[in-house]
């Protein structure tokens, strides 16, 4: 990896941790987006990457927030996710196999689809969901962490309609973003699909994180949380359509020849 290649990806990487800290999510989806337009690794191995960042920000954040998390919601999101978390894997697997230009299109609609959801207010329900929707939710979140390592939007989209306190359903997203990254990697290792050589220098994103997670929680930007949410969208939304297009045109391009 260059020089400009890796200075890149650390300015990526504090942006990511920094949203991540000050919404709950999008960590991945920022990472995931940014390295699949800049080419700077491979996206299977990205995803490894943002497994660790994961762990890094969740380390940080939970290292005090631990007793807000709403354990009722947190046991069934995490007990559905972790099959789903497989075939996620698996289907990351098979488009590898198959072409890198499938992979960028259904990474580029994953991120579409996410900013969207980010631009909708979740409208707070008057009671608790079922638990079985919960489970429902947590499996679509362990599909998409399986695939990009990015299970958030539909999840976070849920857990913000329940009437919850927000530090409880911030500190919940962590928890279960950082199980999920627990177990993917764990799959990673028993799978022996070892990173390339040049992957090992990403890992400098982690002081990156740490540092930007620190900022983010202590000099919070004088925003309100819409606006930060409107920000988050426009940078994944633009990110995703970039990422879907050119791989779509390809995809098009490539049957018609």
């Amino acid at each position: 990896m260059s020089v400009a290649g890796l200075a890149g990806l650390l300015v990526l990487a504090g942006l990511a941790a920094y949203m991540q800290t000050l919404t709950g999510f999008a960590l991945g989806l920022i990472m995931m987006g940014g390295i699949g337009l800049s080419g700077l690794m491979p996206l299977p191995e990205a995803a490894v990457l943002v497994g660790c960042m994961v762990l890094v920000n969740a380390a940080q954040v939970l290292a005090r927030g631990w007793r807000d998390i709403a354990w009722a919601e947190f046991w069934p999101v995490v007990i559905s996710s972790l099959a789903a978390l497989a075939a996620g894997y698996w289907l990351l697997g098979l488009m590898v196999s198959r072409s890198i230009d499938w992979l960028k299109l259904v990474l580029g609609i994953v991120i579409i689809a996410s900013s969207l959801q980010l631009a909708l207010k979740p409208q707070p329900l008057a009671a608790r969901s079922s638990t079985v929707s919960f489970a429902l939710f947590g499996a679509i979140a362990g599909l998409m962490g399986g695939l990009f390592s990015t299970a958030g939007p539909p999840l976070v989209y849920h857990l913000y309609r329940q009437p919850l306190p927000a530090v409880s359903i911030r500190e919940t997203l962590v928890a279960v973003f950082a199980v999920n990254a627990v177990i993917r990697l764990s799959m990673v290792a028993a799978a022996s699909e070892i990173p390339h050589s040049g992957f090992w220098w990403g890992l400098l994103c982690i002081p990156a994180v740490m540092i930007m997670t620190s900022v983010a929680k202590r000099w919070p930007p004088p925003l309100s949380v819409l606006s930060i949410r409107h920000i988050a969208f426009g940078l994944l939304f633009l990110s995703g359509l970039s990422l879907a297009v050119p791989a779509l045109l390809k995809i098009i391009g490539d049957h018609a020849s």
